[in-house]
């Protein structure tokens, strides 16, 4: 990416740091940078966007500790972008490093966003359909490239529901291993049978391994994760069909 960026960049820069932090609750300090000219604009081009940020407050009020952002070479609606909008004619490629503290991820998974995301698993178990509803769940970075999970779920299987509560520790999927359970055990409600472990081992290697997700119109994946004491990184790869609205 060129040190100097043009008159025309720093102007479109700034004005879509000003939509962009409209679009957000809160946000400690966001940089963009837009890498164009006026002919480029005018032919609706640009060599790249970066995005950077701290502290940032979605309208949804989950946090963002930090978050990096760098995209190629885009095609965008020249009018849009006189006008400061970023509104893309053509699919772009970007990839993003995120770091969520321990705190942040525990609000989020509060937030009735996320709550309605990973609310209900249908597991199946020798051909009958299993529920878990999930009730709450926290999470814990002790470092060591651990996770710990305390939770609570309904269970309803043949007609009737009760309450579990549970613990579990795991490895994260890198780049270098495959995800990894260090221990699950029932804290309260009865404990559950072999049969539903192994289908919800199944589930959630079937999300792990899940090779894309999908989100408003950006399909993306988790290339990598760090996990440290107290914070979490991970590093994605994303196909933007359009630049999200929040």
């Amino acid at each position: 990416m060129p040190d100097e960026q043009s008159l025309e960049g720093k102007l479109l820069s700034q004005e879509a740091e000003r939509k962009i932090l409209h679009e957000l609750n809160e946000a400690e300090k966001i940089d963009i940078d837009v890498q164009t000219d006026v002919l480029k604009i005018v032919q609706g081009q640009a060599n790249a966007v970066s995005f950077t940020g701290q502290g940032i407050v979605t309208k949804e009020d989950i946090r963002v500790q930090e978050i990096k952002l760098q995209t190629d070479s885009i095609a965008i609606n020249p009018l849009s972008a006189l006008f400061g909008q970023m509104k893309l004619d053509e699919p772009i490629n970007a990839v993003a490093r995120i770091i969520m503290t321990e705190v942040d991820i525990n609000h989020a998974l509060k937030a009735d966003f996320t709550r309605d995301f990973a609310k209900n698993f249908q597991l199946n178990v020798d051909g009958e359909i299993i529920n878990l509803e999930s009730q709450q769940v926290q999470m814990f970075l002790p470092g060591d490239n651990k996770i710990e999970f305390q939770g609570k779920v309904l269970l309803k299987e043949k007609g009737n529901t009760r309450s579990l509560s549970y613990t579990a520790s795991v490895y994260p999927r890198t780049h270098s291993q495959p995800l990894t359970m260090e221990s699950f055990n029932c804290t309260e409600g009865g404990g559950i049978s072999i049969e539903i472990i192994v289908a919800l081992m199944q589930k959630v290697k079937e999300l792990v391994n899940q090779t894309y997700f999908e989100w408003e119109d950006t399909v993306f994946r988790v290339k990598d994760m760090k996990v440290e004491k107290g914070s979490l990184t991970l590093l994605i790869e994303a196909y933007m069909k359009q630049i999200p609205s929040s």
